[in-house]
């Protein structure tokens, strides 16, 4: 029965190194779309969204790894001869889902810096477009202006 949660624990771990590989596309994606000049809310928002449901299905994973390790905890401590194998291979993916969570939290701060970046330019976009539009109002205004002629030939008496 033990060994059965074990490899349980090994497919979950196995399941989360794949789901973190979903994570570090989504991270390119991510980065390609803020690079990318021609940006639609639409589409990052997509991309956050999908990133958002792999960090959920992570995060169950993460319970019941926890779970199971709590029942067969005393087991494989007092067993290690035992359950070598499986330990070593527990290790081996815990090693490469540390070095892919790392991989990850350099890729996410760079995107939050491209972000920061993209956000102040669309908002000094916005800023000139505003300035813009108020120069254009001002000068139809003054044009409109231009072309009334008070009438020079009327009587203003009563």
């Amino acid at each position: 029965m033990q060994e059965t949660y074990i490899e349980i624990m090994l497919q979950s771990l196995r399941k989360k190194e794949l789901v973190l590989d979903r994570i570090i596309e989504f991270d390119d994606l991510q980065r390609d779309e803020l690079l990318n000049s021609k940006l639609t809310p639409d589409d990052f928002d997509a991309i956050v969204e999908q990133k958002s449901k792999c960090i959920d299905e992570l995060n169950m994973l993460d319970e019941g790894f926890q779970d199971l390790f709590d029942r067969v905890k005393d087991e494989i401590m007092n067993n290690r001869q035992m359950y070598a194998e499986q330990i070593h291979e527990m290790q081996g993916c815990i090693r490469r889902i540390t070095d892919k969570s790392v991989q990850i939290q350099s890729q996410e701060i760079r995107n939050k810096e491209l972000m920061t970046n993209k956000f102040s330019t669309i908002k000094k976009q916005a800023r000139t477009i505003r300035a813009n539009k108020s120069v254009v109002s001002k000068y139809s205004q003054n044009m409109k202006m231009t072309n009334y002629i008070d009438p020079q030939f009327m009587d203003n008496k009563k």
